[in-house]
């Protein structure tokens, strides 16, 4: 089941899969989570959540129209390669075009390449390396 959830429910899988559990949990808060129209996604199994996602009201450059930046996309140890995350996101997706967004960017880990470019994703930057984390590619997604 996918619900909006509080940036707190974020936290503990954010700094499990996506900072190796090395931060404390407001260590994992990031600009943006509290703007009135950014919102968090969790993917609930059982009442367990195991996948989450937060989008932010953030354009890209110069690209026209509304865009959202996604961050933070996670799925716990053990819950990947079961197309859950393809669920949360395609939920965003129709989500955002009911709000009238025109697309949707992120910065991907080069290991998550394949799974943004299978729903639709388009690279549209050099490899990039963030500091402490890894290679990165920009990529981006017209949803209207």
């Amino acid at each position: 089941m996918i619900r909006f959830i509080p940036v707190e429910d974020t936290l503990a899988i954010r700094n499990a899969v996506l900072r190796e559990g090395k931060l404390t949990l407001d260590q994992c808060r990031w600009p943006g989570d509290e703007k009135e129209q950014s919102f968090h996604l969790g993917y609930f199994e059982n009442d367990k959540l195991i996948c989450i996602a937060t989008f932010h009201p953030q354009s890209y450059k110069d690209f026209p129209g509304a865009g959202y930046q996604l961050r933070g996309m996670a799925t716990i140890d053990g819950c990947r390669g079961k197309g859950i995350g393809n669920k949360l996101l395609n939920f965003a997706i129709v989500y955002l075009r009911g709000q009238k967004a025109n697309y949707i960017w992120c910065n991907a880990r080069k290991n998550a390449l394949k799974f943004y470019i299978s729903i639709g994703f388009e690279v549209i930057s050099d490899e990039f390396e963030v500091p402490n984390i890894g290679l990165h590619r920009v990529l981006y997604l017209k949803i209207q």
